[in-house]
């Protein structure tokens, strides 16, 4: 039994499994915050102390522990696929990381090659069809989910049910699940519902987004970078994100959520 992507305050006050491109970074400070009165001085996910981490082998135990008592208050938070896929595209595929490098070395390269993606110039020059490109990105990640060629599918564009469903099968059971497009109205019901040794006033943090700026800005609305084809990409891929997080398949201009998420058909549908 395994908790990938989860991390817990040392406190033990609350469990998160991480989803990426679902504002973890804001999400991953407030519980940093939340035991220490004060942030971490960088991103998050390079914190190695201060903070359970699956897949730091010395919170293992800590993790296991309570997610199989159900002592902490677990949440995750997820995000409408459309602008989820489009946030990765234009972070990781097309953006300069925070390394200075472009993201796994050479996937850039591989994609322009054998998909014919253009990304922009090194300066984060938007000077390139951004449409025709996030489209022909599409099939790449169709191709990586489906067939796992040309390589594994990534963390960022792989399901965000895939991801929930870690926790789940392996025994663990949300408390709650929000909505990124709700941010500050899901993570206050957590935080209602947990002690933790500082308070943590919403209104009051800033959000931590670490991929701003990596790329070049969005040129167009989300709607006109779907045409038929690529949203019945998307619903190929993400079908089961729009249907248990109640998200709207049909407009991929409407980010918000369609009705309310139910947990149990979540961890039914999710547990297998």
């Amino acid at each position: 039994m395994g908790f990938p992507g989860t991390w817990m305050t040392e406190s033990e006050s609350m469990v998160y499994r991480v989803v990426p491109k679902c504002a973890c970074s804001t999400i991953g400070q407030i519980m940093y915050y939340s035991d220490h009165g004060r942030f971490f001085d960088g991103d998050i996910h390079d914190a190695t102390d201060g903070l359970h981490k699956w897949a730091r082998e010395d919170s293992q135990a800590a993790i296991k522990a309570n997610v199989k008592t159900r002592g902490a208050y677990a949440f995750t938070c997820v995000r409408n696929p459309y602008t989820r896929v489009l946030s990765s595209f234009f972070d990781k595929i097309c953006g300069i990381q925070r390394n200075g490098k472009r993201y796994r070395g050479n996937l850039v390269p591989l994609l322009m090659q054998k998909y014919g993606i253009e990304v922009g110039g090194e300066d984060g020059s938007e000077d390139f069809d951004q449409i025709r490109s996030f489209r022909r990105f599409l099939l790449f990640v169709r191709d990586t989910i489906r067939w796992r060629r040309p390589m594994e599918p990534d963390i960022h564009w792989s399901s965000v049910s895939g991801h929930v469903s870690t926790f789940i099968v392996n025994g663990g059971r949300y408390d709650q699940i929000f909505w990124t497009e709700k941010f500050n109205d899901g993570m206050q019901v957590v935080l209602d519902n947990i002690r933790s040794p500082h308070n943590v006033d919403l209104a009051q943090i800033p959000r931590f987004n670490e991929s701003e700026g990596h790329g070049p800005k969005r040129l167009h609305p989300v709607e006109d970078y779907f045409d038929d084809l690529s949203m019945h990409l998307i619903y190929e891929i993400y079908k089961r994100d729009f249907e248990l997080f109640r998200y709207d398949f049909a407009n991929p201009g409407n980010k918000m959520p369609l009705g309310e998420i139910d947990l149990d058909e979540v961890h039914a549908k999710l547990g297998d």
